[in-house]
């Protein structure tokens, strides 16, 4: 701010003339301001203003507020509204600092900064405020204690703070450079000269006035500034406004205003509006590529005749303007308005609570007693009987249960019972009457915490149906036995991940033949591809054997997806592990937004592509293969009453089930097949407001809408969303099955207490031959199969179809005919316990179990995450409305694996491995850690590759502490890959890195744990980064091309480096030192030890180097093959690993510092059991 323009008779001003401020007010100042004011000896206000009851503030338009005195007669210097709390600042030219609280402006602290200077700058931090004045930093709290106190150089003139960081400050003023302050250590870390932040260079200047510039503001690509002009008489407050677009770094056409501009801000709410105000108190709003209207102007009525200082709350909802006079104006555009969006709680002084103590009732026996404050003495309590008048009286414990005392074994003095599960678990209950045994009645507890809470046998829920949790343990998932939930060779998928309640429908998409096939086959440039972590994830799937898989990388590129945030797609933790979000309405959404986003995808094919696969062989250039499985193409048309009928030709990839609309005063409920439903949602007809063209106004028409083309696979959302659509399925189901029964020669049961020697009736070959069993014809209204036919006059013809309806094999040919088969059901399970789940019911082809089985037929499984259990067909049609609601069905076209080429080609290549730019901006090529591969280079099939990765946290982790004081752990933390290396296993330049990438992360980091990987703050910043920086898909790809091709790779606890990189790599290419040196139920040894033990090599001193990790690794494994001589002689290298285990007791498994002991290598003992 300068203030060469400013009235001349400010800068007359000296604090030494208002000591002796006599109660007399100046003739300036209004006495209705101070009518409830009271005013100390030196004239400052002790009680802040409050505007009178009657004033009204208009919505949405800014009015003033309140008005209070900071200072009598002391100019107001500088105001800011508290970043943090609801709190207004402001600073006198006489050093003093006042805080006002809320809209209200009720005074909260009051305190003196400085003695003599006028305070420049205020700025709010987290624990405390900043306070600038000329030559001195002083950061205080805000009830005024000072925090620290920083003198700068008498020399220095300082007007203005900036805050970069949490914790760095830039100070500047009339000098050419500008002061780094960290505010951690409280020094000057350099002086730098008025430059860009990143680069400390001169970006670009612009000549703004001629004379001096009063106040400038930036917001998004615009740059406004208000300044002074030279006329002959001197500086003049120049009305033009300049204005630069900071993208082309020219000036615009200049905004002519008004009123002679003093201060201005942007303001922007709805749009980015400009704030002009003039020392005089008028104020305007203007666009700054607009024109400035004169009906826009409000004045502030300031007490002295000059407004000193103004400033815009972050929530722009209030404006604080401060005057000559030592007046603050609060002007808002609500009564209620608050300064911040999310502001926390401020603390005020406690009342003194003496006088306010609630009365005691003695009468209470568990009244506590330390409610009565007491003061310290040192005399004796009344209290405090003797012994001789008091004996101890402790409570008698419970009686032991006759059932524990009847099955009690004795071995000396102690006693051995089974747990009779008669009390609650780790509780004892003590009894207060000898006859109250209401304590007695307790029922067996389930041992599953999911059954605590009600019955056992009124739970509906069938197990394999339940949500599955994964126990973790001090090894955390090495020792959770998957096997027991998925005897299959399938792969599930892990559910701890954020927003994995999609992984039933990654199943059900990767059971599609063509779509696997075709998303395998897909790549390409973009760093968050949905397409591309989707076949990196069907790979992994693909190549696990019962093993689970997980999408980290998936889902975590699904988080940055614009359009997946928008939806309502991306769930917080708190709602995921609470079941806040209705999971039925969210996968289907998730269904239509995955379906859209691959179309997409593979449909950009314009420009040069780094990766190309094969995926070009799919489809035409026209459309993409997501297109031609999963599109239909329709005809919109609209009828208006006028005759006016528009026809508008689209395609959608999949149907929403539209229910016939039942009338309350109709009781009858009427039977619909699922095919009339099905044909009812797809020709959808209605009744709807739209514009027509012919009457050129919104019209009631009717939109009607016909079938063109048949999809491949029909896709449809079953939106049983409110209880209504859930009775429909089952009054329809009950139609259903009672029509089966009849059909199948039985009767219907007339109540329910039927004998069940009646139901064993219905249900044999007599009376039913087509079904085995009455329980498969419950809660069944979805068909297996269904027929569509496109009829010659744009009509579609939908019926149930059975294979017994089957007389000849169709042609598509001929009529247009098809028969789709149900293939996957996604249902909601409602469970109030557990929040809910989402499982899939999935018909798992042919090729699948030739691939993972080596057998050839077809088998329908349940997916519940990582349980995955053959079933019965009947289960994915039955849905028992009271806890199995049906959200997605899937219906495929029979012998649709006959149209597409189902061949997958690796897309990935070998230029994968070649050089590659860094995305830091200051990596340079002397600072490289490492030397990319030639072409002469490239590894072969059992090639060895060094390989180490370090880690950050991004989530912590979430445990808990059981009553016997171990802990549970209930999610683990999410780490995130920060940094791989891999290096050279053989040749000449063996243990020479290939790839050395840091990995850039947009989500934030928690703790970058850099005593154990060596990442550092900034490292994986592009902008600040001297690393070798790269995105995780391109080094993902890197060492999916090495696993390709068939090389081993060599570490130490590759299993827990390889699934937070999300790899499923073959264990035969994998080549462990942590299980090449370990004993069976011993315990792992760290690669520090073994490397001192082994190598005479102190490594991972103060942080770890992956490069060093990997070499060290390489050295061990060919220490392995020489002390096992390849392997052959397994004996020898037993009494090895015992010496190790022996001398790692020893040792307590620490590597002595430098100067200790010596490395076993170089000893005798190590030689007599090398000789051994």
């Amino acid at each position: 701010m300068n203030f060469e323009g400013l009235d001349p008779g400010l800068t007359e001003y000296a604090p030494a003339l208002h000591p002796t401020l006599d109660p007399v007010l100046d003739a300036h100042l209004n006495p209705s301001l101070l009518q409830n004011v009271e005013l100390d000896p030196e004239g400052v206000a002790l009680e802040a203003l409050s505007v009178p009851e009657s004033v009204h503030i208009m919505e949405g338009v800014y009015s003033e507020l309140h008005s209070v005195v900071a200072e009598v007669g002391v100019p107001v210097s500088v105001s800011h509204f508290d970043l943090h709390e609801e709190m207004l600042w402001v600073g006198s030219h006489g050093g003093h600092a006042t805080s006002f609280f809320g809209p209200a402006l009720e005074r909260y602290s009051s305190f003196q900064v400085n003695g003599s200077d006028d305070i420049r700058q205020i700025q709010s931090l987290e624990n405390g405020v900043l306070f600038l004045t000329k030559n001195n930093l002083k950061y205080m709290a805000r009830g005024g204690l000072i925090i620290f106190d920083y003198l700068l150089d008498e020399s220095e003139d300082m007007h203005s703070l900036l805050l970069t960081e949490s914790s760095t400050l830039l100070v500047g003023g009339l000098q050419n450079h500008v002061l780094e302050i960290d505010l951690n250590t409280v020094q000057e870390t350099q002086k730098v000269s008025l430059r860009d932040l990143r680069t400390f260079k001169v970006e670009h200047e612009f000549d703004a006035f001629s004379g001096s510039l009063s106040d400038f503001d930036v917001h998004g690509n615009l740059l406004a500034a208000c300044g002074f002009s030279s006329r002959l008489s001197g500086l003049a407050c120049d009305r033009f406004l300049k204005v630069y677009d900071l993208r082309m770094m020219r000036a615009i056409t200049p905004l002519q205003v008004h009123v002679d501009p003093a201060f201005l801000r942007f303001i922007p709410t709805y749009t980015s509006r400009l704030a002009i105000i003039s020392q005089t108190g008028q104020c305007q709003f203007c666009e700054p590529t607009g024109l400035a209207n004169p009906a826009d102007i409000f004045h502030v009525n300031p007490v002295g005749p000059l407004l000193m200082t103004f400033d815009v709350s972050a929530s722009k909802q209030a404006l604080a303007f401060g005057d000559s006079e030592g007046c603050v104006h609060l002007w808002a555009d609500s009564p209620e308005a608050s300064f911040n969006p999310y502001s926390r709680e401020t603390e005020f002084a406690l009342p003194c609570l003496v006088d306010s103590l609630p009365p005691l009732d003695w009468n209470q026996d568990l009244l506590p007693l330390s409610l009565i404050p007491v003061p310290l003495t040192t005399d004796t309590l009344l209290s405090d009987w003797p012994a001789a008048n008091s004996a101890p009286a402790p409570r008698r414990a419970p009686p032991v249960d006759a059932e524990i005392l009847r099955t009690m074994k004795k071995v000396g003095f102690i006693g051995y019972a089974p747990n009779p599960r008669t009390r609650l678990r780790n509780q004892i209950p003590y009894r207060l009457k000898e006859l109250d045994s209401e304590f007695d009645n307790f029922s067996q507890v389930p041992e599953s915490p999911i059954g605590r809470e009600e019955e056992p046998h009124l739970y509906m829920v069938s197990k394999k149906y339940r949500k599955v949790t994964i126990k973790y343990s001090k090894l955390g998932l090495e020792d959770f036995d998957f096997k027991h939930y998925n005897k299959t060779l399938f792969a599930g998928l892990e559910p701890h991940i954020p927003n994995a309640y999609c992984n039933c429908m990654i199943q059900v998409l990767y059971f599609l033949e063509p779509v696997r096939c075709l998303i395998q086959n897909h790549l390409c440039q973009k760093e968050f591809c949905l397409g591309c972590e989707l076949g990196f994830l069907f790979h992994m799937l693909d190549l696990s054997r019962g093993d689970p898989c997980q999408g980290s990388n998936f889902l975590r590129a699904f988080r940055t997806i614009p359009e997946a945030s928008a939806l309502g797609l991306i769930l917080a933790d708190s709602d995921e592990v609470s079941g806040k979000g209705n999971l039925a309405r969210l996968i289907q959404r998730w269904n239509r937004f995955i379906l859209t986003q691959l179309h997409q995808d593979m449909q950009e094919q314009e420009g040069p592509q780094a990766y190309r696969g094969a995926g070009g062989s799919f489809c035409s250039s026209g459309d993409s293969v997501i297109g031609q499985l999963f599109s239909c193409e329709v005809e919109n048309c609209s009828l208006c009453r006028c005759g006016k009928e528009t026809v508008r030709v689209s395609s959608t990839l999949l149907f929403t089930l539209s229910y016939p609309e039942s009338h309350s005063n109709d009781k009858t409920v009427k039977n619909y097949d699922f095919a009339q439903v099905l044909k009812r949602s797809i020709c959808l007809e209605q009744n709807t407001q739209a514009w027509c063209e012919n009457c050129e106004k919104y019209q009631p028409t009717i939109q009607t809408r016909n079938i063109r083309h048949l999809p491949d696979i029909l896709v449809i959302n079953c939106e049983v969303n409110s209880s209504k659509e859930a009775d429909f399925w089952k009054l329809q189901a009950e139609f259903a099955f009672k029509m089966a029964v009849k059909k199948a020669g039985g009767e219907i049961p007339k109540s329910k207490e039927s004998a069940l020697a009646d139901w064993k009736d219905l249900g044999s070959p007599k009376g039913r031959p087509l079904c085995t069993s009455i329980e498969e014809l419950k809660n069944v209204w979805l068909p297996y199969s269904i027929q569509m036919k496109l009829t010659k006059n744009k009509g579609l013809d939908v019926s149930n179809w059975t294979d017994g309806d089957e007389q000849s094999p169709l042609r598509e040919e001929e009529g247009n005919v098809y028969v789709y088969d149900l293939m996957a059901t996604v249902v909601h399970i409602l469970d109030s316990r557990t929040g809910g789940s989402l499982v899939g019911h999935i018909k798992v082809g042919e090729t699948y179990h030739q691939r993972k089985e080596g057998v050839t037929h077809q088998q329908w499984y349940l997916f519940n995450d990582f349980l995955i259990e053959p079933v019965d067909k009947c289960e994915a049609v039955q849905f028992d409305m009271s806890w199995k609601v049906p959200a997605i069905l899937y219906y495929v076209k029979r012998n649709l694996n006959n149209k597409y080429n189902l061949s997958i080609k690796n897309p990935i290549e070998a230029s994968v491995l070649l050089a590659e730019a860094s995305l830091a901006r200051k990596q340079r090529k002397t600072h490289a850690t490492f030397i990319p591969l030639m072409l002469s280079e490239m590894p072969q099939a059992g090639d060895l590759v060094g390989l180490d990765a370090e880690f950050v946290t991004l989530n912590e982790e979430e445990a808990e502490l059981r009553s016997d004081g171990t802990k549970s752990t209930i999610k683990p933390s999410q780490m995130s890959v920060a940094r791989i290396t891999c290096v050279r296993g053989q040749g000449p330049n063996e243990g020479v890195p290939f790839i050395d990438d840091y990995i850039s992360t947009q989500e934030q980091v928690v703790d970058y744990l850099t005593q154990y990987s060596g990442i550092k703050p900034g490292d994986l910043d592009a902008k600040i980064s001297s690393k070798h920086l790269t995105t995780l898909k391109s080094t993902y790809l890197k060492l999916r091309f090495l696993i390709d091709i068939g090389v081993k790779f060599v570490g130490h606890g590759l299993q827990k480096d390889f699934r937070v990189i999300n790899l499923m790599v073959p264990k035969d290419q994998v080549i462990d030192t942590v299980y090449l040196f370990h004993m069976p139920r011993k315990r792992m040894i760290s690669l520090r030890f073994l490397a001192w033990y082994f190598l005479d090599l102190k490594i991972q001193g103060e942080t770890h180097d992956s490069i060093e990790d990997a070499r060290t690794a390489l050295q061990l494994y060919r220490k392995y093959l020489e002390l096992s001589k390849n392997g052959s002689e397994p004996e020898s290298f037993h009494k090895v690993l015992k010496g190790l285990y022996e001398k790692g007791r020893k040792m307590d498994w620490k590597v002595p510092e430098p100067d200790g002991q010596a490395s076993p290598k170089n000893s005798a003992v190590f030689s007599t059991v090398l000789a051994l």
